[in-house]
């Protein structure tokens, strides 16, 4: 039989192999509001306060960073930027049309990282990185960036609309898939200045 002494030990293994687990981005607990956002592969939190300067401060990520909400998702100004972030930032492994080449495909409802189907995941994968070639790309995008190219990237999405977690219901309604050869104005009025050149 155990005593005491052990099983407090034992316990206390299992406790400390449990907080060692990849968590995916949740609210922190009280008085903290907000999201931690977490290291993709070890579940460490991220600080959002490094990488690239600027793009910290738009409502879109002062927003984001209490809620895990896009604003961005369906605003065609921010699609545009994020369309050409995509194609310098990301195409290069996931493919033109996020269809996969080197990395994993990101237009269906496939995920490699269960935690990318929610906006405050793939945030965390794009700014700390992940397995294989993944590295964090905080250096090269701001947030407010990262938040136009997931919006890029959600607007890529070929599967079913009852898997596209990121929108709401009234989005949902009006979900079309997206066909290649679409082409965003570029004068597109939004939220979402154009990229400087």
């Amino acid at each position: 039989m155990m005593n005491r002494t052990k099983i407090g030990t034992a316990l206390l293994g299992l406790t400390l192999a449990a907080g060692s687990l990849p968590v995916l981005a949740q609210p922190q607990s009280a008085p903290q509001s907000g999201i931690v956002f977490r290291n993709t592969v070890t579940g460490e939190p991220l600080d959002v306060t490094q990488g690239k300067e600027g793009g910290r401060d738009t409502p879109a990520v002062k927003k984001f960073f209490q809620t895990g909400e896009n604003s961005y998702i369906d605003d065609k100004s921010c699609l545009r930027n994020g369309e050409s972030l995509f194609a310098t930032s990301c195409s290069g492994c996931h493919g033109h049309l996020a269809e996969g080449k080197l990395g994993p495909g990101l237009n269906d409802n496939y995920w490699t990282y269960p935690s990318n189907t929610t906006d405050a995941g793939l945030f965390s994968t794009i700014f700390g990185g992940a397995n294989g070639m993944m590295g964090p790309h905080n250096e090269n995008l701001t947030p407010d960036e990262m938040l136009q190219t997931i919006a890029w990237i959600r607007h890529l999405y070929t599967g079913p609309v009852q898997d596209a977690v990121w929108l709401n219901d009234e989005q949902k309604k009006n979900y079309k898939p997206y066909k290649q050869g679409e082409v965003i104005p570029k004068d597109a009025k939004g939220q979402c200045k154009p990229l400087e050149e």
